[in-house]
């Protein structure tokens, strides 16, 4: 991930969403107190095109590997290429970053789609609502519901977003509600569908992405650890 040192401030009261998860689910707020304080830090904000460059980047790769791919990339634009730029750019350096034929193909679509207003700019996104995002951005190929739904949450702020299909938020689901053992890997059959997430998930609206957080922080619980940047990703 490429960092300026800065976060940006939620769009949201964390306070108010806390005491609201705590207040409406006593079992997520029992996970709230060992967990403690809410303190996700936004990632800082480039444009739509930008994150979304980064995270075909990053898909089906180790962090260090994507992280370097990335930089390799960076450096040889000199920053984040321009989408025009991009298009106009042979496979051949691309490849000797280190990019995949596939990853290729997407990241031209993902400037074609820029170039053509799908992929909105950021002034255009932030006015947007999420189901709206979600269905722009999943028209560039390679990018599937659960990379907008981390931008939503770790870019943008959004308060209310569920990924019912990520594996750290339904492993945080089973450790928390299901009171699956903690000392075994957890098998397919011990993970919630995503029809159970969303039924338990009403009653957390309108702050499911903190709810999404704290059932993340559940898993860095089980295993010891401190909190992970973004569970299901790195």
């Amino acid at each position: 991930m490429i960092h300026d040192g800065k976060s940006r401030k939620l769009p949201f009261d964390a306070v108010e969403a806390v005491e609201h998860l705590k207040a409406k689910d006593a079992k997520l707020g029992a996970l709230i107190e060992r967990a403690g304080p809410f303190t996700l830090r936004l990632d800082p904000s480039p444009s739509p095109f930008e994150s979304l460059l980064e995270s075909i980047l990053y898909q089906q790769l180790h962090g260090k590997a994507a992280a370097t791919i990335h930089r390799r990339v960076r450096e040889y634009f000199g920053g984040d290429p321009a989408p025009q730029l991009l298009l106009d750019t042979p496979d051949e350096p691309l490849r000797a970053a280190g990019v995949s034929g596939n990853k290729i193909k997407a990241l031209r679509d993902l400037a074609a789609k820029t170039l053509d207003g799908t992929v909105p700019t950021h002034a255009a996104i932030i006015k947007m609502t999420d189901a709206e995002i979600v269905e722009r951005l999943t028209e560039v190929r390679g990018i599937g519901p659960w990379t907008v739904e981390m931008l939503l949450i770790f870019r943008m702020g959004r308060p209310d977003v569920l990924p019912v299909t990520d594996y750290g938020v339904r492993k945080g689901f089973a450790l928390t509600f299901l009171r699956v053992p903690q000392t075994r890997a957890l098998a397919a059959e011990d993970l919630p569908k995503p029809e159970v997430l969303l039924k338990r998930g009403q009653r957390w609206a309108p702050f499911r992405s903190v709810a999404s957080w704290y059932l993340w922080r559940a898993c860095d619980l089980a295993r010891g650890t401190a909190p992970a940047g973004r569970s299901g990703k790195e």
